[in-house]
This record gives C-alpha cells, structure tokens and sequence, in this order.
C-alpha cells in the first residue's frame, strides 16, 4: 500500500517507521501538503495543525483519495467534511485519538458514567496533561470523554477551569514531553473515584493509525476508529 503522510512531525515520523515494518511504501511525507503530492497514493493519514486540517482533508477527498486524520482542534468543521465526504462519496476516518488502549478507555469512561448518572452527590471532572508542542486545548481526547458523559449525565456541556454545576470541568496542562495523561474523577464529600490512562509513547497511537489506514481503502464512507474496531 502506497501511504502519504500529511504532517511530518513526531507522530508523522512513527506512522512513516510503522509503515515500513508493516511492509508499506511510503509515497510522500510533508508539513506543506499540496495537490501536486498525491498522484501516486493509496491512502493519506493526516496528523497536521488545527488550522490546515480541514483543507488537507478536504483536498484528499476532492482528489478521491482515502484519508485518516488524527488532527484534534478543528472538529467545528467536522460536519462539513462528513457532507462532503458523502458527496464526493470519499473514504473519511477520523479519531481522537488512535491507541487501541485509549479506545478501551473511553468504553470504560462510557460504563463509569452510566453507573453514575443517577449519583448526583459527585461531581465530574476531567484532567488531560500533554507535551508542551500541543497547540489546542483542551485534547480531543478530553473532549471525547466528555462528551460521552454529559451523553449519559445531568452535565449540559464542558468548559475550561468550569465552576459550573451544570458543566463538566477540564483541566488542561502543557508539560516537558508527556505523551498524554487523561483522568476522569468522581468527587463527593466522602471519597473519590478515578480513571485513568497514560499514553508512554506515540508508538500506540501511531499503529492504530496505519490499521485504521489499511481498513479504510477500499470503503466508502465516514467512519471513527469505533467502526473499525466493531465491524473488523
């Protein structure tokens, strides 16, 4: 499989190296992504910058071709690149984020939630600690945890350093090279009950990467790692 990879950074560097060892070529690699680069590719994954990652994406499915994003901070355009995957009938996976464990995370996040809908004595939080190159705040992760609790809670939204009854409080912090820390508390006045997972190298998210990539040639449509991991 011929691979392109938008957004050569870190994470861009451990998709290229998992790439090759699982035997696929690598077509192109850039941080300044052009329609002139994807001639000869099978399928794009795209870890840019909140502020190029809607019109990476969007140049790949105007082009035909099949792309993975893992890019987080843009996601108020999310429902514009769905539509146009639909009407381009393109290949669109995206995620938050690509750790097989992090996706086993956010079922336990789900569970947690749905057996404390009803506990109005605790109050939710959230806390997220990444490297300090992170540009968007809070993580897509954070925000997906959240999300999937306020789904099955009294919360009406998040919100950054909330004080809010009605909203789930993220803590955000940016520290050294921390791969990616996120923590789901329950507070009362008697005890407090956690969740947590620790990301201790991009190796995970990476590979989870390139098999979302290698599942989604040959599909047709819009789809999360979730769809992945249940349809096989």
């Amino acid at each position: 499989m011929k691979i392109g990879i938008i957004g050569y950074g870190k994470m861009g560097k451990a998709i290229e190296k998992i790439a090759i060892d699982r035997g696929h070529l690598i077509s192109f690699k850039t941080n300044d992504f052009n329609l002139n680069l994807i001639k000869d590719v099978d399928v794009t994954i795209e870890f840019s910058t909140p502020e190029s990652a809607f019109t990476n994406i969007k140049n790949c499915l105007d082009s035909n071709v099949p792309v993975v994003s893992g890019t987080t901070g843009w996601l108020e355009d999310l429902d514009d690149i769905k539509r146009l995957c639909d009407k381009k009938n393109g290949s669109f996976l995206y995620a938050s984020n690509f750790s097989l464990g992090a996706n086993l995370f956010f079922e336990l996040n789900k569970k947690l939630a749905h057996l404390m809908s009803d506990k109005k004595e605790y109050k939710t939080s959230i806390e997220e600690t990444h490297h300090v190159h992170k540009v968007d705040k809070p993580s897509g992760t954070a925000i997906t945890l959240a999300k999937d609790i306020i789904s099955d809670s009294r919360y009406r939204d998040w919100e950054l350093d909330s004080h809010s009854k009605d909203k789930i409080n993220i803590n955000s912090f940016r520290k050294n090279e921390v791969n990616g820390v996120h923590k789901v508390t329950y507070s009362s006045e008697n005890d407090i009950i956690s969740i947590k997972h620790e990301a201790l190298n991009r190796n995970g998210f990476a590979l989870g990467a390139v098999i979302s990539a290698e599942w989604l040639v040959n599909k047709k449509g819009c789809f999360s790692i979730s769809d992945m991991l249940i349809m096989g």
